[in-house]
């Protein structure tokens, strides 16, 4: 079974909540994963570097044929993806036109500046770009009892693990959003191996 995550962070938030869901995906037998990042708008793509993940390869829509799962990773921006990742995103038109994603498994997780802000509606949002393509939508099920705390602040949703980065980022995602991440990644790539029949 093959995972993809794609993802697109502006200060090393969302990435480290990818790196917590690939080490979720390891946790399946058989499993395969592979990290892209979706690239700056403009001519500098330098913020990945500065943030230290300069070295996780570009996001190609082409390649997302090739996996069985397909996690995505965004900010919010008014409780809705951000501008980079909708560029990929519709960027996929040729894929939708030939049903190329119809059947694989899909999962998205995000980060907000402030603890409502609109965590869900960016993840929920998201679904309808991943429902034009025929794909196969999984969250996080309350089984992961992570979702439930109320003692300390944290993101965390049944649509998709997400984390609060604060006004000026320097908030980092916490080991309870970690770990809802990292749930997220090991229950979508068993789903996703299960309909692969292996």
């Amino acid at each position: 079974m093959k995972a993809q995550i794609i993802f697109y962070s502006a200060h090393g938030h969302i990435y480290k909540m990818a790196k917590a869901i690939e080490q979720g995906v390891g946790d399946v037998e058989g499993a395969e994963v592979s990290l892209y990042r979706v690239r700056e708008l403009g001519p500098d793509d330098s913020r990945a570097a500065k943030a230290g993940f300069g070295h996780v390869p570009i996001a190609q829509p082409e390649r997302l044929v090739e996996a069985d799962a397909i996690f995505f990773g965004t900010p919010t921006r008014y409780g809705s993806m951000c501008a980079p990742m909708r560029c990929f995103i519709d960027a996929t038109a040729s894929l939708w036109s030939s049903g190329a994603l119809i059947g694989k498994v899909a999962s998205v997780f995000v980060s907000t500046a402030s603890q409502h802000g609109g965590q869900e509606t960016t993840i929920t949002s998201f679904h309808s770009a991943l429902f034009h393509h025929g794909m196969i939508v999984v969250g996080v099920p309350y089984s992961e009892k992570r979702l439930l705390t109320v003692d300390e602040v944290s993101g965390g949703t049944p649509y998709g693990a997400s984390t609060i980065a604060g006004m000026d980022g320097s908030r980092q995602p916490t080991e309870n959003e970690l770990a809802i991440a990292r749930f997220q990644g090991k229950h979508v790539a068993g789903i996703a191996k299960k309909l692969c029949g292996r």
